[in-house]
């Protein structure tokens, strides 16, 4: 069963693609009067493509309304149609006058007897027709397969597998693995209701046994033409208008390729239309599966940054010999233009300049420091600061305090916290009396 296909092309741009593959349209409809869809659904009015023949089909003549019961064969041959039109069929025409037109085609038959506008239901039923069903000359198709035979042209149809025993179905799109479009053989009719004035043209798909690439899908699939082959000229041949073996031998499955994959399950309720339908779920171009979102989102960032340019880096002094096109490159982050000190000492990297000090400096043209040491005395010599440290230091209290001799902190003895040196003193004292009388040990008293 065909229930679903994609064909998103505007008549304009379709009849381009039929004509680059042999297929030649003399006449198609507004791009306006179809609609473009991914997601076409039964009851929707899609192009097809058949014989410019009259709204009867092609044969030796119309049929009649209130005898379209009756067998074709028991009526004279040569008569003219309602239009005043000589029939189609002549045996002098050759397929080079034979001309081809695009459509719009409501899916699903309708039969020319109908004599009201049958529900959706109803509809539904003949959205698709059975190869096996038009091997006999019996049945509600023995008109239109006679008759009315055309093409169902779109870009790949949808299939559903049942999973879990049928609590799951997930969709997959079925297309030619050349990228053309797809040709599907179908039947087409003319119906005019009661107490109407308007014409309406249907069609259906005609389905046939599953190939090898599709039988893990669904035993039945449509019957795939080749575009521009020989098997299109005569299945729309309208010099043809009884059915034979030869019409029943084209109705096989597809040979070609196909290219099968699972598609989002959006496509699945109708009156959803997108791109992305037709994309597969695990390609990377499939903007609705959450693991290509943030896959796609790494992706820009990494081409954004390629995109962005570097800054040059500026020239690095070498140090210790080496050279500087070996010095490790600094990367500049990105919305910083403030300018940074040149790295010298390794002691400010890339540090804000600092505001220079507009004080006068009192250390100006000073040489030499003198500080007192308060263990040996000596006196000690520091280095002249560095232009740098002069320019950013302030002068303090501290040297005039270094000049004015030794603090009190250096004179004065410190005592402990935790202990009065009680101890240390009487052992000190026992120590002086060790030898004096009286002072001896009791034991020594009894030795004597």
């Amino acid at each position: 069963m065909c229930g679903r296909y994609a064909l998103a092309l505007r008549p304009s741009d379709l009849r381009r693609q039929l004509e680059a593959s042999g297929m030649p349209v003399s006449e198609w409809p507004d791009d306006d009067g179809t609609r473009q869809s991914y997601n076409v659904a039964p009851g929707y009015y899609e192009p097809v493509y058949r014989a410019d023949v009259p709204d009867t089909g092609a044969g030796s003549r119309p049929h009649d309304r209130d005898h379209a019961a009756q067998n074709e064969d028991d009526v004279p041959a040569g008569s003219s149609n309602e239009q005043g039109e000589t029939p189609s069929s002549n045996p002098s025409q050759t397929a080079k006058e034979v001309r081809y037109k695009l459509q719009a085609m409501k899916w699903g038959l309708v039969p020319f007897w109908t004599k009201r506008n049958p529900d959706y239901g109803s509809l539904m039923k003949t959205i698709n027709c059975r190869d096996d069903s038009l091997i006999e000359n019996r049945g509600m198709w023995t008109t239109m397969k006679q008759k009315k035979r055309c093409i169902v042209v779109c870009q790949g149809f949808y299939e559903w597998l049942k999973k879990h025993g049928g609590k799951e179905k997930v969709p997959h799109f079925v297309k030619r693995k050349d990228g053309q479009l797809m040709c599907f053989a179908g039947l087409w009719d003319c119906v005019q209701y009661e107490g109407s004035n308007e014409k309406l043209y249907t069609y259906t798909i005609i389905t046939t046994d599953s190939n090898d690439q599709l039988k893990f899908l669904h035993d039945r699939i449509p019957v795939i033409l080749e575009n521009g082959s020989e098997q299109i000229r005569t299945w729309l041949d309208p010099n043809r208008s009884t059915w034979s073996a030869e019409l029943q031998s084209l109705l096989k499955p597809y040979k070609g390729e196909l290219e099968i994959y699972p598609v989002s399950k959006e496509v699945g309720k109708v009156g959803n239309n997108s791109p992305a339908f037709i994309v597969p779920v695990a390609s990377s171009e499939n903007k609705q599966n959450i693991a290509n979102f943030f896959a796609n989102a790494k992706g820009a960032d990494q081409k954004t940054k390629a995109k962005a340019p570097k800054p040059e880096p500026e020239p690095v002094e070498a140090e210790n010999g080496q050279d500087s096109e070996n010095a490790p490159k600094i990367e500049h982050q990105a919305g910083e233009d403030r300018k940074t000190i040149k790295e010298e000492d390794g002691t400010e990297n890339n540090a804000p300049v600092p505001v220079p000090n507009t004080q006068k400096e009192e250390t100006k043209g000073q040489k030499r420091k003198h500080t007192s040491d308060s263990e040996d005395g000596h006196v000690k010599e520091e280095a002249e600061p560095s232009p740098k440290a002069r320019r950013v230091q302030t002068p303090t209290t501290k040297e005039s305090s270094a000049k004015s001799g030794p603090t009190a902190s250096t004179t004065r003895k410190t005592r402990s916290a935790t202990s009065n040196e009680t101890a240390q003193r009487a052992k000190k004292s026992t120590a002086k009396k060790g030898n004096e009388k009286g002072s001896q040990k009791i034991t020594s008293f009894f030795d004597k």
